[in-house]
Protein backbone atom coordinates (compact mmCIF):
# COMPACT_ATOMS: atom_id res chain seq x y z
CA UNK A 1 0.00 0.00 0.00
CA UNK A 2 1.21 3.43 -1.22
CA UNK A 3 1.33 6.24 1.49
CA UNK A 4 0.55 9.58 0.16
CA UNK A 5 2.97 11.96 1.37
CA UNK A 6 1.86 15.46 2.74
CA UNK A 7 1.72 18.10 0.01
CA UNK A 8 3.95 20.36 1.93
CA UNK A 9 6.95 17.43 1.68
CA UNK A 10 6.85 18.42 -1.66
CA UNK A 11 9.06 21.25 -3.75
CA UNK A 12 5.91 22.52 -5.12
CA UNK A 13 4.07 22.21 -1.64
CA UNK A 14 6.82 24.02 -0.11
CA UNK A 15 6.66 26.88 -2.72
CA UNK A 16 3.45 27.07 -2.26
CA UNK A 17 3.84 27.41 2.02
CA UNK A 18 6.30 29.81 1.71
CA UNK A 19 4.79 32.18 -1.15
CA UNK A 20 1.47 32.08 1.76
CA UNK A 21 4.06 33.13 4.28
CA UNK A 22 5.60 35.67 2.20
CA UNK A 23 2.16 37.37 0.75
CA UNK A 24 1.52 39.73 4.03
CA UNK A 25 4.74 41.15 4.42
CA UNK A 26 5.16 41.57 0.86
CA UNK A 27 1.63 43.78 0.79
CA UNK A 28 2.45 45.72 3.51
CA UNK A 29 5.87 45.97 1.93
CA UNK A 30 4.28 47.57 -0.76
CA UNK A 31 1.60 49.95 0.30
CA UNK A 32 4.34 52.66 0.72
CA UNK A 33 4.89 52.65 -2.98
CA UNK A 34 2.46 50.85 -4.74
CA UNK A 35 4.06 52.29 -8.31
CA UNK A 36 7.63 51.52 -7.71
CA UNK A 37 7.03 48.05 -5.47
CA UNK A 38 5.06 46.60 -8.65
CA UNK A 39 8.01 47.42 -11.30
CA UNK A 40 10.53 46.10 -8.96
CA UNK A 41 8.40 42.83 -8.18
CA UNK A 42 8.13 42.30 -11.97
CA UNK A 43 11.39 43.09 -12.36
CA UNK A 44 12.65 40.11 -9.88
CA UNK A 45 9.49 37.77 -11.08
CA UNK A 46 10.94 37.46 -14.91
CA UNK A 47 14.40 36.90 -13.64
CA UNK A 48 13.78 33.95 -11.37
CA UNK A 49 11.35 33.04 -14.30
CA UNK A 50 13.86 33.16 -16.74
CA UNK A 51 16.84 31.57 -15.04
CA UNK A 52 14.51 28.73 -13.84
CA UNK A 53 12.64 28.24 -17.34
CA UNK A 54 16.23 28.42 -18.70
CA UNK A 55 17.73 25.51 -16.72
CA UNK A 56 14.34 23.61 -16.91
CA UNK A 57 15.15 23.41 -20.78
CA UNK A 58 18.61 22.46 -20.55
CA UNK A 59 17.80 19.79 -18.39
CA UNK A 60 14.41 18.92 -20.06
CA UNK A 61 12.06 19.46 -16.62
CA UNK A 62 9.34 21.26 -15.51
CA UNK A 63 10.73 24.46 -13.99
CA UNK A 64 9.54 24.40 -10.14
CA UNK A 65 8.66 27.81 -9.84
CA UNK A 66 10.32 28.28 -6.37
CA UNK A 67 12.12 31.17 -7.33
CA UNK A 68 8.88 33.54 -6.64
CA UNK A 69 9.64 32.99 -2.85
CA UNK A 70 13.26 34.45 -3.54
CA UNK A 71 11.59 37.03 -5.59
CA UNK A 72 8.94 37.68 -2.84
CA UNK A 73 12.14 38.02 -0.35
CA UNK A 74 13.83 40.37 -2.42
CA UNK A 75 11.70 43.19 -2.72
CA UNK A 76 10.93 43.05 0.85
CA UNK A 77 14.65 44.29 1.08
CA UNK A 78 15.51 45.88 -1.63
CA UNK A 79 14.27 49.69 -1.72
CA UNK A 80 12.26 50.93 -4.65
CA UNK A 81 14.44 53.45 -5.77
CA UNK A 82 17.45 50.82 -6.10
CA UNK A 83 18.44 50.25 -10.27
CA UNK A 84 16.56 47.33 -11.69
CA UNK A 85 19.21 46.41 -13.67
CA UNK A 86 21.39 45.74 -10.30
CA UNK A 87 17.98 43.77 -8.41
CA UNK A 88 18.19 41.54 -11.76
CA UNK A 89 22.05 41.08 -11.86
CA UNK A 90 22.04 39.98 -7.88
CA UNK A 91 19.33 37.97 -8.46
CA UNK A 92 20.48 36.28 -11.27
CA UNK A 93 23.74 35.21 -9.41
CA UNK A 94 22.03 34.16 -6.09
CA UNK A 95 19.11 31.85 -8.02
CA UNK A 96 21.97 30.60 -10.29
CA UNK A 97 24.90 30.19 -8.14
CA UNK A 98 22.97 29.11 -4.83
CA UNK A 99 20.28 27.21 -6.28
CA UNK A 100 20.12 25.92 -9.94
CA UNK A 101 23.80 24.69 -10.62
CA UNK A 102 23.03 22.26 -7.23
CA UNK A 103 20.00 20.96 -9.49
CA UNK A 104 17.45 23.20 -7.70
CA UNK A 105 15.29 23.13 -4.38
CA UNK A 106 16.72 21.08 -1.48
CA UNK A 107 19.72 19.99 -3.67
CA UNK A 108 21.91 23.33 -2.39
CA UNK A 109 23.12 24.40 0.92
CA UNK A 110 22.70 28.36 0.85
CA UNK A 111 19.87 30.59 0.62
CA UNK A 112 19.53 31.87 -2.99
CA UNK A 113 17.60 35.25 -1.10
CA UNK A 114 20.57 35.18 1.16
CA UNK A 115 23.26 35.20 -1.79
CA UNK A 116 21.34 37.61 -4.08
CA UNK A 117 20.93 40.27 -0.65
CA UNK A 118 24.83 39.55 -0.21
CA UNK A 119 26.19 40.28 -3.49
CA UNK A 120 23.85 43.62 -4.32
CA UNK A 121 25.40 45.01 -1.39
CA UNK A 122 28.86 43.64 -1.54
CA UNK A 123 28.70 44.64 -5.76
CA UNK A 124 27.20 47.78 -5.16
CA UNK A 125 27.96 49.75 -1.87
CA UNK A 126 25.80 52.35 -2.94
CA UNK A 127 22.82 50.17 -1.83
CA UNK A 128 21.22 50.50 1.60
CA UNK A 129 18.71 47.27 2.57
CA UNK A 130 15.14 48.45 4.07
CA UNK A 131 15.27 48.41 7.39
CA UNK A 132 13.00 45.84 9.69
CA UNK A 133 10.13 47.78 10.14
CA UNK A 134 7.25 46.79 13.00
CA UNK A 135 4.48 46.93 9.88
CA UNK A 136 6.36 44.17 8.12
CA UNK A 137 7.46 42.41 11.40
CA UNK A 138 3.48 42.23 12.07
CA UNK A 139 2.81 40.85 8.81
CA UNK A 140 5.13 37.91 9.20
CA UNK A 141 4.12 36.47 12.16
CA UNK A 142 0.89 34.50 10.87
CA UNK A 143 3.58 33.25 8.34
CA UNK A 144 5.85 32.39 10.56
CA UNK A 145 3.13 30.45 12.30
CA UNK A 146 2.33 28.60 9.10
CA UNK A 147 6.15 27.55 9.15
CA UNK A 148 6.14 26.31 12.13
CA UNK A 149 3.16 24.37 11.96
CA UNK A 150 3.91 22.60 8.57
CA UNK A 151 7.46 22.29 9.84
CA UNK A 152 8.79 23.97 7.51
CA UNK A 153 11.33 26.29 9.57
CA UNK A 154 12.65 25.27 12.91
CA UNK A 155 11.37 27.00 16.28
CA UNK A 156 14.95 25.85 17.92
CA UNK A 157 16.36 28.23 15.15
CA UNK A 158 14.60 31.11 15.84
CA UNK A 159 14.68 30.64 19.85
CA UNK A 160 18.38 30.18 19.51
CA UNK A 161 19.00 33.11 17.33
CA UNK A 162 16.45 35.35 19.52
CA UNK A 163 18.74 34.23 22.13
CA UNK A 164 22.47 34.85 20.82
CA UNK A 165 21.42 38.40 19.83
CA UNK A 166 19.58 39.26 22.82
CA UNK A 167 22.21 37.77 25.38
CA UNK A 168 25.23 40.25 23.57
CA UNK A 169 22.80 43.56 23.21
CA UNK A 170 22.18 43.40 26.52
CA UNK A 171 26.11 43.21 27.95
CA UNK A 172 26.60 45.78 25.58
CA UNK A 173 26.99 49.06 26.54
CA UNK A 174 23.47 50.44 24.70
CA UNK A 175 21.48 47.54 26.27
CA UNK A 176 19.07 46.11 24.35
CA UNK A 177 15.72 47.35 22.87
CA UNK A 178 13.42 44.74 22.34
CA UNK A 179 10.97 46.55 20.58
CA UNK A 180 12.93 48.10 18.08
CA UNK A 181 15.01 44.59 18.05
CA UNK A 182 12.37 42.28 17.50
CA UNK A 183 11.04 45.15 14.51
CA UNK A 184 14.41 44.67 13.15
CA UNK A 185 14.65 40.97 13.03
CA UNK A 186 11.39 38.79 12.55
CA UNK A 187 11.08 39.08 8.71
CA UNK A 188 14.87 38.04 7.86
CA UNK A 189 15.07 35.52 11.09
CA UNK A 190 12.18 33.76 9.61
CA UNK A 191 13.06 33.57 5.67
CA UNK A 192 16.65 34.09 5.80
CA UNK A 193 18.13 32.68 9.13
CA UNK A 194 15.76 29.64 9.26
CA UNK A 195 15.75 28.65 5.39
CA UNK A 196 15.38 24.98 5.34
CA UNK A 197 17.78 24.50 2.76
CA UNK A 198 20.52 26.54 4.42
CA UNK A 199 19.53 25.94 7.71
CA UNK A 200 21.22 22.87 9.95
CA UNK A 201 19.25 19.98 9.86
CA UNK A 202 20.11 18.33 13.54
CA UNK A 203 18.50 19.34 16.47
CA UNK A 204 21.60 20.08 18.46
CA UNK A 205 23.42 21.62 15.64
CA UNK A 206 20.08 24.29 15.39
CA UNK A 207 20.31 25.32 18.29
CA UNK A 208 24.29 25.98 17.16
CA UNK A 209 23.85 27.16 14.48
CA UNK A 210 20.89 29.85 16.07
CA UNK A 211 23.18 30.97 18.09
CA UNK A 212 25.81 31.41 16.22
CA UNK A 213 23.68 33.12 13.44
CA UNK A 214 22.55 35.34 16.62
CA UNK A 215 26.07 36.57 17.47
CA UNK A 216 27.44 37.36 13.81
CA UNK A 217 23.76 39.88 13.88
CA UNK A 218 25.69 41.89 16.20
CA UNK A 219 28.82 41.74 15.50
CA UNK A 220 27.80 42.92 11.34
CA UNK A 221 25.14 45.02 13.01
CA UNK A 222 27.87 47.22 14.92
CA UNK A 223 25.34 49.19 16.63
CA UNK A 224 22.22 48.70 19.44
CA UNK A 225 19.58 48.03 16.37
CA UNK A 226 20.64 45.21 13.76
CA UNK A 227 20.76 45.85 10.87
CA UNK A 228 19.42 44.34 7.22
CA UNK A 229 22.37 44.24 5.91
CA UNK A 230 23.89 42.54 9.21
CA UNK A 231 21.08 39.83 9.12
CA UNK A 232 22.36 39.21 6.24
CA UNK A 233 25.63 38.47 6.39
CA UNK A 234 25.13 36.36 9.64
CA UNK A 235 22.69 34.27 7.63
CA UNK A 236 25.33 33.79 4.93
CA UNK A 237 28.05 33.10 6.83
CA UNK A 238 26.26 30.47 9.61
CA UNK A 239 24.72 28.34 6.62
CA UNK A 240 28.43 28.02 5.50
CA UNK A 241 29.00 26.61 8.37
CA UNK A 242 25.98 24.47 9.06
CA UNK A 243 26.99 21.76 7.22
CA UNK A 244 29.82 21.60 9.40
CA UNK A 245 28.21 21.97 12.23
CA UNK A 246 25.85 18.79 11.24
CA UNK A 247 28.84 17.10 10.52
CA UNK A 248 30.32 17.01 13.49
CA UNK A 249 26.84 16.55 15.64
CA UNK A 250 26.64 13.01 13.70
CA UNK A 251 30.15 11.87 14.08
CA UNK A 252 29.75 12.79 18.18
CA UNK A 253 26.82 10.75 18.54
CA UNK A 254 28.54 8.01 15.96
CA UNK A 255 31.30 7.74 18.77
CA UNK A 256 28.57 7.78 21.27
CA UNK A 257 27.03 4.71 20.43
CA UNK A 258 29.99 2.92 19.27
CA UNK A 259 30.88 3.82 22.58
CA UNK A 260 28.21 2.55 24.27
CA UNK A 261 28.29 -0.76 22.67
CA UNK A 262 31.45 -1.60 23.42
Amino acid sequence: MTVARPLWTSVAGVTLAQSAALVAPAVVTGLANPTGYAVVLATALLTVWFWEGLFAALRRHTPSGHGITTALIIVVLVPVDTALWQVAIALSLGVVLAELVFGGRGFGFLSPAVVAASLLVFSFPEVTLAPGTTNVALATAPGAILLLFLGLISWRVILSAVVGTGLLLMLSVDGLNAPQVAAAMTFCVVFLVCDPTAASATNTGRWIYGLLAGGLIVLFSGGPIPTTEGIVFAALLASIFAPLIDHLIVLAHAKRWKTADA
